[in-house]
Protein backbone atom coordinates (compact mmCIF):
# COMPACT_ATOMS: atom_id res chain seq x y z
CA UNK A 1 0.00 0.00 0.00
CA UNK A 2 1.41 3.52 -0.62
CA UNK A 3 0.92 6.29 1.46
CA UNK A 4 -0.57 8.24 -1.74
CA UNK A 5 -4.38 7.43 -1.89
CA UNK A 6 -5.66 5.43 -4.86
CA UNK A 7 -9.17 4.57 -4.85
CA UNK A 8 -10.52 1.20 -5.78
CA UNK A 9 -11.20 2.45 -9.49
CA UNK A 10 -8.24 3.67 -10.26
CA UNK A 11 -5.46 2.44 -13.01
CA UNK A 12 -2.46 3.48 -11.63
CA UNK A 13 -2.07 1.36 -7.80
CA UNK A 14 1.43 0.87 -6.37
CA UNK A 15 0.86 -2.41 -8.40
CA UNK A 16 1.20 -0.58 -11.14
CA UNK A 17 3.83 2.33 -11.60
CA UNK A 18 4.00 2.93 -15.01
CA UNK A 19 6.41 5.43 -16.91
CA UNK A 20 5.30 8.41 -18.95
CA UNK A 21 6.71 11.76 -19.93
CA UNK A 22 4.80 15.40 -18.78
CA UNK A 23 4.88 18.56 -18.30
CA UNK A 24 3.51 21.75 -16.35
CA UNK A 25 2.38 25.34 -16.87
CA UNK A 26 5.05 26.11 -14.30
CA UNK A 27 7.60 23.99 -15.99
CA UNK A 28 7.54 23.29 -19.79
CA UNK A 29 10.55 21.15 -20.09
CA UNK A 30 9.41 17.24 -20.90
CA UNK A 31 9.96 14.81 -18.00
CA UNK A 32 9.91 11.33 -16.83
CA UNK A 33 7.30 10.68 -14.35
CA UNK A 34 5.23 7.49 -13.06
CA UNK A 35 1.74 7.46 -12.61
CA UNK A 36 0.65 6.94 -8.53
CA UNK A 37 -2.90 7.34 -7.93
CA UNK A 38 -4.16 10.57 -9.39
CA UNK A 39 -0.43 11.84 -9.25
CA UNK A 40 3.09 11.85 -10.77
CA UNK A 41 5.84 10.88 -9.20
CA UNK A 42 8.82 13.35 -11.21
CA UNK A 43 11.71 11.12 -11.06
CA UNK A 44 13.99 13.93 -12.33
CA UNK A 45 13.31 15.16 -8.50
CA UNK A 46 14.20 12.03 -6.23
CA UNK A 47 16.62 10.37 -8.69
CA UNK A 48 18.67 10.24 -5.59
CA UNK A 49 17.02 7.13 -3.87
CA UNK A 50 17.65 5.00 -6.71
CA UNK A 51 21.00 3.85 -5.31
CA UNK A 52 21.04 0.19 -6.48
CA UNK A 53 23.79 -1.36 -7.93
CA UNK A 54 22.55 -0.73 -11.52
CA UNK A 55 20.60 2.58 -11.28
CA UNK A 56 23.27 4.66 -8.47
CA UNK A 57 25.62 5.33 -11.92
CA UNK A 58 22.28 5.56 -14.08
CA UNK A 59 20.36 8.46 -12.25
CA UNK A 60 21.29 10.45 -15.47
CA UNK A 61 18.46 8.91 -17.23
CA UNK A 62 16.01 10.64 -15.49
CA UNK A 63 16.69 14.09 -16.51
CA UNK A 64 15.95 13.24 -19.84
CA UNK A 65 12.59 14.47 -21.79
CA UNK A 66 11.98 10.56 -23.22
CA UNK A 67 12.28 7.34 -21.88
CA UNK A 68 14.96 6.10 -24.42
CA UNK A 69 18.28 5.83 -22.47
CA UNK A 70 16.09 4.14 -19.67
CA UNK A 71 14.54 1.88 -22.18
CA UNK A 72 17.86 0.89 -23.41
CA UNK A 73 19.59 -0.02 -19.58
CA UNK A 74 17.77 -3.29 -19.85
CA UNK A 75 15.56 -5.72 -17.43
CA UNK A 76 18.35 -5.75 -14.12
CA UNK A 77 17.96 -2.03 -14.14
CA UNK A 78 13.89 -2.04 -14.91
CA UNK A 79 13.53 -4.13 -12.34
CA UNK A 80 15.58 -2.85 -9.69
CA UNK A 81 13.95 0.92 -10.38
CA UNK A 82 10.61 -1.09 -9.60
CA UNK A 83 11.55 -2.28 -6.88
CA UNK A 84 13.06 0.87 -5.50
CA UNK A 85 9.45 3.03 -6.54
CA UNK A 86 7.19 0.50 -4.49
CA UNK A 87 10.08 1.30 -1.73
CA UNK A 88 9.53 4.96 -1.81
CA UNK A 89 6.18 4.82 -2.12
CA UNK A 90 5.34 2.64 0.49
CA UNK A 91 3.34 3.90 3.43
CA UNK A 92 5.68 2.26 5.44
CA UNK A 93 8.88 4.16 3.92
CA UNK A 94 9.78 7.55 5.30
CA UNK A 95 12.27 8.70 2.89
CA UNK A 96 9.81 10.86 0.60
CA UNK A 97 6.65 10.09 2.96
CA UNK A 98 8.00 12.39 5.50
CA UNK A 99 9.76 14.90 3.38
CA UNK A 100 6.92 17.86 2.87
CA UNK A 101 9.12 20.20 0.90
CA UNK A 102 10.42 17.52 -1.61
CA UNK A 103 6.63 16.12 -1.87
CA UNK A 104 5.13 19.65 -2.82
CA UNK A 105 8.46 19.24 -5.61
CA UNK A 106 8.48 15.89 -6.90
CA UNK A 107 4.16 14.93 -6.86
CA UNK A 108 2.27 16.73 -9.39
CA UNK A 109 -1.38 15.81 -9.90
CA UNK A 110 -2.36 14.44 -12.97
CA UNK A 111 -5.20 17.12 -13.70
CA UNK A 112 -2.56 19.78 -14.49
CA UNK A 113 -0.09 17.51 -16.39
CA UNK A 114 0.62 17.53 -20.42
CA UNK A 115 1.31 14.37 -21.40
CA UNK A 116 4.02 13.75 -24.18
CA UNK A 117 4.46 10.54 -26.52
CA UNK A 118 6.88 8.57 -23.71
CA UNK A 119 9.63 7.74 -26.36
CA UNK A 120 11.05 8.65 -29.42
CA UNK A 121 9.75 6.29 -32.25
CA UNK A 122 12.49 5.21 -34.24
CA UNK A 123 10.82 2.01 -36.11
CA UNK A 124 7.20 1.36 -36.19
CA UNK A 125 5.72 -2.20 -37.06
CA UNK A 126 2.21 -3.61 -37.29
CA UNK A 127 1.34 -7.31 -36.61
CA UNK A 128 -1.68 -8.62 -37.85
CA UNK A 129 -2.05 -11.33 -34.58
CA UNK A 130 -5.74 -11.77 -34.45
CA UNK A 131 -6.98 -14.64 -35.58
CA UNK A 132 -10.25 -14.18 -35.16
CA UNK A 133 -10.09 -10.12 -36.69
CA UNK A 134 -7.64 -11.69 -39.39
CA UNK A 135 -10.86 -14.46 -40.42
CA UNK A 136 -13.21 -11.91 -39.73
CA UNK A 137 -11.88 -9.36 -42.51
CA UNK A 138 -10.80 -12.51 -44.54
CA UNK A 139 -14.47 -13.32 -44.67
CA UNK A 140 -15.69 -10.40 -45.94
CA UNK A 141 -13.19 -9.81 -49.05
CA UNK A 142 -11.97 -13.40 -50.02
CA UNK A 143 -14.91 -15.73 -48.23
CA UNK A 144 -15.40 -18.38 -45.92
CA UNK A 145 -12.99 -20.42 -47.78
CA UNK A 146 -10.51 -18.46 -48.02
CA UNK A 147 -10.34 -16.08 -45.50
CA UNK A 148 -7.12 -16.87 -43.39
CA UNK A 149 -3.91 -16.74 -45.96
CA UNK A 150 -1.99 -20.02 -46.09
CA UNK A 151 1.12 -18.08 -44.51
CA UNK A 152 -0.78 -16.87 -41.69
CA UNK A 153 -0.66 -19.42 -38.69
CA UNK A 154 2.91 -19.78 -39.79
CA UNK A 155 4.05 -16.49 -38.99
CA UNK A 156 3.41 -13.55 -37.36
CA UNK A 157 2.57 -11.19 -40.34
CA UNK A 158 3.57 -7.58 -39.75
CA UNK A 159 4.16 -4.44 -41.59
CA UNK A 160 6.25 -1.28 -41.34
CA UNK A 161 4.20 1.84 -40.28
CA UNK A 162 5.26 4.89 -40.20
CA UNK A 163 6.23 6.53 -36.84
CA UNK A 164 6.53 10.31 -37.61
CA UNK A 165 2.47 10.36 -37.65
CA UNK A 166 2.84 7.99 -34.24
CA UNK A 167 1.41 10.63 -32.00
CA UNK A 168 0.02 10.76 -27.77
CA UNK A 169 -3.51 10.37 -26.89
CA UNK A 170 -5.71 13.68 -27.28
CA UNK A 171 -3.86 14.17 -30.73
CA UNK A 172 -7.00 15.11 -33.02
CA UNK A 173 -6.90 13.27 -36.37
CA UNK A 174 -7.86 14.56 -39.23
CA UNK A 175 -9.80 12.73 -41.73
CA UNK A 176 -8.07 11.86 -44.82
CA UNK A 177 -8.30 12.20 -48.72
CA UNK A 178 -6.61 10.03 -50.93
CA UNK A 179 -7.67 7.56 -54.69
CA UNK A 180 -10.38 5.60 -53.38
CA UNK A 181 -12.47 3.30 -56.07
CA UNK A 182 -16.05 3.04 -54.90
CA UNK A 183 -17.38 1.79 -58.64
CA UNK A 184 -15.03 -1.24 -59.59
CA UNK A 185 -16.19 -1.15 -63.11
CA UNK A 186 -14.94 2.70 -63.25
CA UNK A 187 -11.60 4.41 -62.64
CA UNK A 188 -10.66 5.69 -59.35
CA UNK A 189 -11.40 9.36 -58.07
CA UNK A 190 -9.38 11.65 -55.56
CA UNK A 191 -11.37 12.04 -52.63
CA UNK A 192 -12.10 12.60 -49.04
CA UNK A 193 -12.35 8.99 -46.85
CA UNK A 194 -15.66 7.75 -46.66
CA UNK A 195 -15.23 4.59 -44.54
CA UNK A 196 -13.08 5.86 -41.94
CA UNK A 197 -12.50 3.26 -38.86
CA UNK A 198 -10.35 2.56 -35.59
CA UNK A 199 -8.59 -0.48 -34.70
CA UNK A 200 -8.26 -1.16 -31.17
CA UNK A 201 -4.52 -2.56 -30.21
CA UNK A 202 -2.08 -2.39 -27.46
CA UNK A 203 1.64 -2.19 -28.82
CA UNK A 204 5.07 -2.73 -26.85
CA UNK A 205 7.99 -0.69 -26.86
CA UNK A 206 11.73 -2.22 -26.97
CA UNK A 207 14.48 -2.00 -24.56
CA UNK A 208 18.56 -2.39 -25.52
CA UNK A 209 19.62 -2.23 -29.04
CA UNK A 210 20.69 -4.84 -31.17
CA UNK A 211 23.27 -4.82 -34.29
CA UNK A 212 22.25 -5.62 -37.47
CA UNK A 213 22.85 -8.96 -38.19
CA UNK A 214 21.90 -10.47 -34.44
CA UNK A 215 18.61 -12.33 -34.28
CA UNK A 216 16.65 -12.01 -30.85
CA UNK A 217 16.40 -15.64 -29.84
CA UNK A 218 12.57 -16.48 -28.47
CA UNK A 219 14.56 -17.67 -25.61
CA UNK A 220 15.77 -13.94 -24.89
CA UNK A 221 12.73 -12.12 -26.13
CA UNK A 222 11.70 -11.21 -22.86
CA UNK A 223 14.36 -9.01 -22.54
CA UNK A 224 13.92 -6.36 -25.01
CA UNK A 225 10.24 -5.69 -24.09
CA UNK A 226 10.24 -3.04 -22.10
CA UNK A 227 6.11 -2.15 -21.90
CA UNK A 228 2.87 -1.77 -23.10
CA UNK A 229 0.78 0.91 -24.41
CA UNK A 230 -2.71 0.75 -26.18
CA UNK A 231 -2.63 2.10 -29.38
CA UNK A 232 -5.57 3.32 -31.46
CA UNK A 233 -4.19 2.28 -35.60
CA UNK A 234 -6.61 4.56 -37.58
CA UNK A 235 -7.92 3.48 -41.02
CA UNK A 236 -9.24 4.52 -44.04
CA UNK A 237 -10.90 1.75 -45.13
CA UNK A 238 -11.90 2.86 -48.55
CA UNK A 239 -8.43 4.18 -49.54
CA UNK A 240 -7.04 0.81 -47.88
CA UNK A 241 -9.01 -1.19 -50.10
CA UNK A 242 -7.58 0.57 -53.58
CA UNK A 243 -4.17 0.06 -52.33
CA UNK A 244 -3.26 -2.87 -50.44
CA UNK A 245 -2.64 -5.15 -53.40
CA UNK A 246 0.03 -6.34 -54.21
CA UNK A 247 2.29 -4.33 -51.15
CA UNK A 248 -0.41 -4.00 -47.98
CA UNK A 249 -1.53 -0.55 -46.39
CA UNK A 250 0.02 2.68 -47.17
CA UNK A 251 -1.63 5.97 -47.08
CA UNK A 252 -4.80 3.96 -45.82
CA UNK A 253 -2.88 3.61 -42.33
CA UNK A 254 -0.10 6.39 -42.35
CA UNK A 255 -2.56 9.42 -41.45
CA UNK A 256 -2.11 8.92 -37.53
CA UNK A 257 -1.73 6.30 -34.63
CA UNK A 258 -2.78 6.76 -31.05
CA UNK A 259 -0.95 5.56 -28.60
CA UNK A 260 -1.49 6.17 -24.57
CA UNK A 261 1.06 7.93 -22.96
CA UNK A 262 1.23 5.62 -20.20
CA UNK A 263 3.62 2.45 -20.66
CA UNK A 264 3.01 -0.42 -18.23
CA UNK A 265 5.73 -2.98 -17.33
CA UNK A 266 6.01 -6.53 -18.11
CA UNK A 267 6.97 -6.53 -14.63
CA UNK A 268 3.73 -4.91 -13.46
CA UNK A 269 1.29 -7.40 -16.02
CA UNK A 270 2.94 -10.85 -14.82
CA UNK A 271 0.31 -11.47 -12.59
CA UNK A 272 -2.46 -11.65 -15.18
CA UNK A 273 -0.58 -13.87 -17.47
CA UNK A 274 -2.98 -16.53 -18.81
CA UNK A 275 -2.61 -19.61 -21.59
CA UNK A 276 -1.15 -19.15 -24.90
CA UNK A 277 -3.17 -19.52 -27.64
CA UNK A 278 -3.67 -22.87 -29.20
CA UNK A 279 -1.62 -22.99 -31.97
CA UNK A 280 -1.92 -25.26 -35.35
CA UNK A 281 0.07 -25.96 -36.61
CA UNK A 282 3.13 -25.93 -34.38
CA UNK A 283 5.59 -22.80 -34.70
CA UNK A 284 8.88 -23.01 -36.56
CA UNK A 285 11.25 -23.99 -33.27
CA UNK A 286 12.45 -20.65 -33.43
CA UNK A 287 8.92 -19.37 -32.74
CA UNK A 288 8.31 -21.73 -30.35
CA UNK A 289 8.08 -21.29 -26.58
CA UNK A 290 6.91 -23.14 -23.48
CA UNK A 291 5.99 -20.70 -20.97
CA UNK A 292 2.51 -18.44 -20.95
CA UNK A 293 3.17 -14.96 -22.47
CA UNK A 294 -0.87 -13.87 -22.87
CA UNK A 295 -2.18 -11.64 -20.67
CA UNK A 296 -5.83 -11.39 -19.57
CA UNK A 297 -6.39 -7.13 -20.60
CA UNK A 298 -10.06 -5.95 -20.65
CA UNK A 299 -10.31 -4.09 -23.37
CA UNK A 300 -13.20 -1.42 -24.41
CA UNK A 301 -13.98 1.01 -26.83
CA UNK A 302 -16.38 3.74 -26.61
CA UNK A 303 -17.52 6.86 -28.80
CA UNK A 304 -18.53 10.07 -27.68
CA UNK A 305 -20.33 12.54 -30.13
CA UNK A 306 -22.89 15.24 -30.15
CA UNK A 307 -26.50 14.07 -28.71
CA UNK A 308 -24.74 11.67 -26.33
CA UNK A 309 -24.52 12.73 -22.49
CA UNK A 310 -21.95 9.97 -21.70
CA UNK A 311 -19.85 7.87 -24.56
CA UNK A 312 -21.22 4.78 -25.84
CA UNK A 313 -19.23 1.76 -25.37
CA UNK A 314 -19.57 -0.27 -28.19
CA UNK A 315 -16.55 -2.74 -28.04
CA UNK A 316 -15.47 -4.84 -25.12
CA UNK A 317 -12.84 -7.32 -25.99
CA UNK A 318 -9.11 -9.11 -24.32
CA UNK A 319 -5.68 -8.69 -25.06
CA UNK A 320 -6.19 -12.83 -24.40
CA UNK A 321 -7.73 -13.46 -28.18
CA UNK A 322 -4.32 -12.93 -29.70
CA UNK A 323 -2.94 -15.86 -31.26
CA UNK A 324 0.77 -14.95 -31.69
CA UNK A 325 2.59 -13.42 -28.75
CA UNK A 326 5.10 -10.57 -28.24
CA UNK A 327 8.24 -12.89 -28.08
CA UNK A 328 6.88 -14.53 -31.21
CA UNK A 329 6.73 -11.06 -32.90
CA UNK A 330 9.87 -9.87 -31.82
CA UNK A 331 11.88 -13.24 -32.52
CA UNK A 332 9.79 -13.27 -36.35
CA UNK A 333 10.78 -9.59 -36.51
CA UNK A 334 14.46 -9.56 -35.88
CA UNK A 335 15.25 -13.52 -37.32
CA UNK A 336 16.45 -11.74 -40.82
CA UNK A 337 19.34 -9.86 -38.14
CA UNK A 338 16.90 -6.83 -38.68
CA UNK A 339 18.06 -4.74 -35.73
CA UNK A 340 15.89 -2.61 -32.94
CA UNK A 341 17.29 0.21 -31.08
CA UNK A 342 15.41 1.54 -27.45
CA UNK A 343 11.92 3.44 -27.99
CA UNK A 344 11.19 0.93 -31.22
CA UNK A 345 7.03 0.59 -31.38
CA UNK A 346 5.50 -2.81 -32.32
CA UNK A 347 1.57 -2.65 -32.56
CA UNK A 348 -0.30 -6.04 -31.88
CA UNK A 349 -2.82 -5.50 -34.92
CA UNK A 350 -6.34 -5.55 -34.43
CA UNK A 351 -7.62 -7.30 -31.30
CA UNK A 352 -11.40 -8.84 -31.38
CA UNK A 353 -13.07 -11.50 -29.66
CA UNK A 354 -14.98 -14.32 -30.82
CA UNK A 355 -18.64 -12.41 -30.55
CA UNK A 356 -19.74 -9.55 -32.16
CA UNK A 357 -19.69 -6.93 -29.53
CA UNK A 358 -16.06 -8.03 -29.07
CA UNK A 359 -15.46 -6.97 -32.56
CA UNK A 360 -11.99 -4.54 -32.60
CA UNK A 361 -13.10 -2.51 -35.71
CA UNK A 362 -16.15 -0.76 -37.01
CA UNK A 363 -15.41 -2.73 -40.61
CA UNK A 364 -15.96 -5.78 -38.24
CA UNK A 365 -18.94 -4.24 -35.78
CA UNK A 366 -20.90 -3.27 -39.13
CA UNK A 367 -19.66 -6.35 -40.99
CA UNK A 368 -18.59 -3.49 -43.54
CA UNK A 369 -21.99 -1.11 -43.64
CA UNK A 370 -24.43 -4.05 -43.50
CA UNK A 371 -25.24 -3.50 -40.23
CA UNK A 372 -25.35 -0.32 -37.62
CA UNK A 373 -23.99 0.13 -34.43
CA UNK A 374 -26.37 1.69 -32.09
CA UNK A 375 -25.16 4.30 -29.60
CA UNK A 376 -28.12 5.32 -27.73
CA UNK A 377 -30.58 7.95 -27.80
CA UNK A 378 -31.49 7.53 -31.73
CA UNK A 379 -27.84 7.82 -32.89
CA UNK A 380 -26.22 4.72 -34.95
CA UNK A 381 -23.24 4.56 -37.16
CA UNK A 382 -21.54 2.44 -39.49
CA UNK A 383 -18.28 4.51 -39.57
CA UNK A 384 -16.94 7.23 -38.29
CA UNK A 385 -18.37 10.48 -38.47
CA UNK A 386 -16.73 14.42 -37.93
CA UNK A 387 -16.18 15.06 -34.49
CA UNK A 388 -16.29 11.46 -32.84
CA UNK A 389 -14.17 10.93 -30.47
CA UNK A 390 -12.51 7.62 -29.92
CA UNK A 391 -11.77 6.38 -26.80
CA UNK A 392 -10.04 3.06 -25.77
CA UNK A 393 -9.59 2.00 -22.12
CA UNK A 394 -7.46 -1.20 -20.77
CA UNK A 395 -7.03 -2.29 -17.61
CA UNK A 396 -6.30 -5.71 -15.65
CA UNK A 397 -7.97 -6.73 -12.53
CA UNK A 398 -6.59 -7.71 -9.45
CA UNK A 399 -7.59 -9.09 -5.75
CA UNK A 400 -8.58 -5.66 -4.78
CA UNK A 401 -7.56 -2.80 -7.70
CA UNK A 402 -6.50 -2.44 -11.13
CA UNK A 403 -3.52 -2.24 -13.37
CA UNK A 404 -4.12 -0.12 -15.91
CA UNK A 405 -3.18 2.09 -19.12
CA UNK A 406 -5.72 4.84 -18.51
CA UNK A 407 -6.97 6.04 -21.49
CA UNK A 408 -6.33 6.54 -25.62
CA UNK A 409 -8.11 9.18 -27.06
CA UNK A 410 -8.48 10.59 -30.65
CA UNK A 411 -10.99 13.79 -32.13
CA UNK A 412 -11.67 12.90 -35.66
CA UNK A 413 -11.48 16.27 -37.67
CA UNK A 414 -12.76 17.00 -41.14
CA UNK A 415 -10.55 16.67 -44.40
CA UNK A 416 -8.74 19.25 -46.00
CA UNK A 417 -10.37 21.01 -48.57
CA UNK A 418 -10.09 18.82 -51.82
Amino acid sequence: MSFIPVSPESHFPIQNLPYGVFSTADNPKPRIGVAIGDQILDLGAVKVFFEGPVMRTQQHVFDETSLNSFMALGRPAWQETRETLQRILSVDEQGLRDNHALREKALVPQSSATMHMPAKIGDYTDFYSSKNHAYNVGVMFRGKDNALMPNWTHIPVGYHGRSSSVVVSGTPIRRPNGQICPDESKPPVFSTCKLFDFELETAFFTGPATRLGEPIPIEKAEDYIFGMVLMNDWSARDIQKWEYVPLGPFLGKNLGTTVSPWVVTMDALKPFIVANATQDPKPMPYLTHEDNYNFDIALEVAIKCDGLSAPATICRSNYKHMYWTMKQQLAHHTVTGCNINPGDLMGSGTISGETEDSYGSMLELCWKGTKTIELGNGLTRKFLQDGDEVIMTGFCTGDGYRVGFGTCVGKVLPAHPL
